[in-house]
């Protein structure tokens, strides 16, 4: 049977050719049917469709197996860090059990185990809460793909549900349908159909059912064909089902969607990076400290019980020392901030990481129509035989002025630009209206452009002013419209289409106020400029016109018509863009363009926003598909102007350059775009103009629909990648001096752990945590967009953060272990009043309040905190006097002191916490002015 072209969904995870692929385009309507073995005035048989459903399957997109939501929730607990925490609270259990059992325990047991137990699941649960948004582009896909259909089936036509169409199944066509299925025009009445959501091009396709196109015409240009997902604006048609389900369009777009797997941020590598490190460390910290200890036992023959016990006890307050517990909820609530002021300036992030992620970016790979764009057609230049005018203004706004070599002229003194200005005013059915603060129009774009056009030269035609008495409309195989307005005692017609058309149908033109023949010259010339302003990218339309004494029959009324001139129109350049393009460019970002548009188009506007030179290459889809992957990595080097390219092709490039080691940014608003959107590091969805499907796929969507925003968002994400990496230098310097700290307590023979777990968790949660929240919220720096982007692959250690992280921890763990040796002499002293763990609290003060002397410091690499606006972040200075007041209340307060195991300090005992502490916050400042010093220097 020659039907059996795809496998059945149910036999495979994506459908696949089997045996044959016809190019329907290329195929007559006869040729079509026979292929498909219908009818088109009978359509299929019951037996026939009973038979296809068995081999093809429900007309529907196919999911794939996707992760139970407990699977996601047991995967935020294989975290390396999470699970030493839990080998912790463990052991930690078994030790408070034995001392339960010998009756030796007081106060709350097992206080370590749940607190440690508890900071493993709120981490566990906040990371599953980020991860378990399921993806919901499919089920958009789905909802585009579920529309009802009016069949022909067994010669009687009825409407079904468009799940249950198969390939063979005649369908008929209305204004206002979405289409169901793939499907081979049969007939086509004044068709149009917006296939944005398949190829990005903003205006209506019109269709023809009689052409038969080459194999690799692009999807776009495909006029015999229509697509599952699209929707008929204008006219009527039938047409023959060619593919359903998996087998569409819509369906490849699908499949390559279920194609691309998330892959983890550059934070998020980067923080599994650090974890391994940081459990590693721990790790040799620990057996250094264990055998360190056994050792001299060892040497001697003998083996203490009692010393490995403690040193156990020790190595369980490393393990917690090494986890930055509050580093996840941190970071989430940086990223949360960073989301909340990227909505401010137009950019909804919907995924958290990608906040991060866009301050890496170092390509953007940018949609045309509606981002770089207006999405609004504007004239620019109109041509007459004999002069050509440039237009001003923006957008739908009717005021511009209209210029001829480069000086103002009024438009309404030329005959020819007169006739052609009224042309633009009547031959249109688009409606310019002022509302919400704003000129929009109601209609087609282009008829739009026209009117407002008309409008710049003070023309406001109404339709009771010159009623319209007869139109012959657009028609894909004319190429033009024309209408006829009463004008008493004449009637007037006025004609716009494809120069080429209107030109054909014109024997005369207007020089000044006489009706002169065009002669072979004169159409050459206007071949001419037509060619050049199609090269600049514009979009042509020619104009006519002429008077009737009588109304016209049909067969006459389009015939020796007057010539006036040619208009050239484009989906202007946002005026912002180019401004963002410049800063891309500083800030050493990439710009490409990739887009269904016309090459020449494209290049124009990349042209004029500095994407590309002028002469610069415009690499098509058909060019791609016909690269192999090195071809392509190396084409990408070099062309930045994509054109005509289908969503595979953007997907291709994409990935090309992630190979590449590019960080990429992508840009669309169309079904087409999504597979590219959610392969792209940053997929960024378009809010205004965006399809469902387009959103749901991509990690950060444009409010306003504006490149400019994209820039905006890549400065926030700078500032909030900087300041995740200074507060993980705030954190991890004063954990490395912790971690040192407790490890020299047994080597340096001080009895027991100068910090429980508990003391640990409470710094790390609360007196590193809260400063580093702060932290969270410094300004951006003045030449954040003047530095190169970060390398993706670059270590979270990297430009000296790790040197840093290890220099601050030693100075830590040498100032505190210093302290340490002499308040445990002290509180070990006959005759000291108070308890001799006092020491323990000495530490444990001394470390926290040194944390808030780091915290200014880290402000700034280079700058003095006596050289930093103490106000430009008020919230920190809060943060470091209501810590201090916390950490005192932990020391002094009964119940709290109880819990924490602390002891009350004399005056003269914080007064040393608080000198020590001074002394560290000295050595940093120190560091900057030895490396300004050094760099005057050199």
């Amino acid at each position: 049977m020659t039907l059996s072209l795809l496998t059945h969904p149910k036999t495979s995870k994506l459908p696949v050719v089997t045996e044959l692929k016809p190019t329907w385009q290329t195929l007559t309507i006869a040729q079509t049917l026979t292929q498909l073995e219908t009818d088109d005035r009978r359509g299929l048989t019951d037996r026939q469709i009973i038979d296809r459903q068995q081999e093809f399957g429900a007309n529907e997109l196919v999911a794939a197996l996707s992760r139970q939501w407990w699977q996601i929730l047991l995967e935020q607990f294989t975290n390396i860090m999470l699970v030493m925490l839990m080998v912790v609270a463990v052991v930690s259990g078994i030790f408070d059990f034995i001392e339960i059992q010998a009756g030796k325990t007081s106060g709350l047991p097992f206080k370590d185990t749940i607190a440690i137990l508890s900071i493993v699941i709120l981490n566990g649960i906040l990371g599953y809460f980020q991860e378990s948004r399921a993806e919901q582009a499919l089920a958009a896909l789905k909802r585009m793909a579920a529309p009802k259909v009016r069949v022909l089936r067994d010669s009687k036509i009825s409407e079904i549900d468009g799940r249950e169409l198969v390939p063979g199944d005649v369908i008929h066509l209305e204004a206002g349908n979405q289409l169901a299925a793939d499907a081979r025009l049969l007939e086509a009445v004044q068709l149009q159909i917006r296939e944005s959501a398949l190829t990005g091009e903003a205006t209506a396709s019109s269709k023809t059912a009689e052409t038969e196109l080459a194999a690799d015409t692009p999807l776009g240009d495909r006029v015999n064909l229509v697509y599952q997902g699209t929707e008929i604006t204008t006219g009527r048609g039938i047409a023959v089902v060619t593919a359903t389900g998996m087998n569409t369009e819509l369906g490849k777009i699908a499949a390559l969607l279920q194609g691309v797997k998330n892959q983890p941020t550059s934070l998020q590598q980067r923080l599994t990076h650090l974890g391994n490190v940081l459990v590693m460390g721990a790790l040799a910290i620990v057996a250094l400290t264990i055998i360190g200890g056994m050792l001299p036992d060892l040497l001697r023959g003998s083996f203490n019980l009692t010393t490995l016990k403690e040193l156990v006890k020790t190595s369980l307050s490393v393990a917690v020392a090494v986890v930055p517990e509050g580093l996840p909820a941190v970071i989430t609530i940086t990223l949360a901030m960073g989301t909340q002021r990227m909505v401010k300036r137009q950019a909804l992030i919907r995924k958290l990481p990608a906040v991060e992620t866009l301050g890496g970016v170092t390509i953007i790979c940018s949609d045309k129509t509606g981002t770089l764009t207006q999405n609004k057609m504007v004239v620019q230049q109109v041509a007459t035989l004999t002069a050509e005018y440039q237009i001003g203004g923006e957008g739908y706004i009717p005021n511009g002025e209209f210029q001829l070599n480069g000086k103002p002229i009024e438009p309404l003194t030329d005959p020819a630009l007169k006739g052609l200005l009224w042309g633009c005013a009547l031959c249109n059915d688009a409606v310019l209206q002022y509302a919400d603060n704003q000129w929009k129009i109601l209609g087609d774009p282009t008829e739009g452009a026209l009117l407002v056009l008309a409008h710049k030269a003070g023309i406001e035609a109404t339709a009771e002013n010159y009623p319209r008495v007869q139109e012959y409309p657009f028609d894909s195989g004319r190429q033009r419209m024309s209408i006829i307005c009463e004008q008493s005692p004449y009637y007037l017609l006025f004609a716009k289409g494809s120069p080429e058309s209107i030109l054909d149908r014109s024997t005369h033109t207007l020089v000044e106020d006489r009706y002169v023949e065009l002669t072979e010259i004169d159409r050459q010339t206007i071949r001419n400029q037509n060619a050049r302003l199609a090269t600049q990218g514009l979009r042509v339309l020619g104009f006519a016109y002429r008077y009737f004494p009588h109304l016209p029959d049909a067969d006459n009324a389009e015939s020796e018509l007057i010539w006036v001139g040619l208009v050239g129109m484009l989906d202007a350049p946002r005026p912002e863009v180019r401004a963002a393009v410049a800063t891309c460019k500083t800030a050493g970002i990439r710009t490409m363009m990739i887009t269904g548009d016309h090459p020449l188009t494209a290049r124009a506007i990349a042209t004029d926003l500095g994407i590309a030179p002028a002469d610069s290459q415009v690499v098509s889809g058909n060019d791609i598909a016909q690269m192999d992957d090195t071809a392509l990595g190396q084409a990408i080097d070099r062309v930045s102007v994509y054109a005509r390219v289908a969503p595979e092709h953007k997907l291709r490039i994409v990935k090309a350059l992630q190979q590449q080691g590019e960080l990429v940014a992508m840009t669309g608003d169309g079904v087409n775009d999504a597979p590219a959107l959610k392969q792209a590091d940053i997929g960024v969805a378009m809010g205004i103009t965006g399809t469902d499907v387009s959103k749901e796929a991509s990690d950060m969507v444009l409010l306003d629909d504006n490149f400019s925003s994209i820039v905006a968002a890549v400065e926030e994400g700078r500032i909030v990648y900087t300041n995740i990496r200074r507060f993980i230098k705030y954190i991890l310097g004063s954990n490395i001096g912790e971690i040192l700290t407790i490890a020299a307590a047994p080597l340096i023979g001080l009895g027991g752990v100068p910090l429980s777990p508990l003391q640990i968790l409470w710094m790390n949660l609360v007196t590193d945590g809260i400063p580093a929240l702060a932290l969270a919220l410094e300004p951006g720096e003045p030449d954040v967009m003047q530095r190169e982007p970060f390398q993706p692959s670059e270590s979270i250690f990297a430009r000296g953060l790790g040197a840093y992280i290890i220099r601050i921890g030693l100075v830590f763990a040498i100032v505190t272990i210093g302290l340490m040796k002499w308040a445990f002499d002290r509180t070990h002293t006959v005759g000291y009043p108070g308890d001799p763990d006092t020491w323990k609290t000495i530490v444990f003060t001394t470390l926290c309040i040194a944390q808030m002397g780091h915290a200014l410091a880290v402000r700034s690499v280079n700058k003095l905190v006596i050289e930093i606006n103490p106000f430009s972040n008020p919230l920190l200075l809060w943060a470091i006097l209501g810590t201090i007041l916390l950490q005192l209340a932990v020391v002094y307060i009964p119940l709290l002191r109880s819990f924490f195991g602390t002891h009350p300090l004399s005056l003269f005992e914080l007064g040393v916490c608080f000198g020590c502490s001074l002394l560290i916050f000295i050595w940093i400042e120190g560091e900057k002015l030895f490396v300004r010093w050094f760099r005057s220097k050199s």
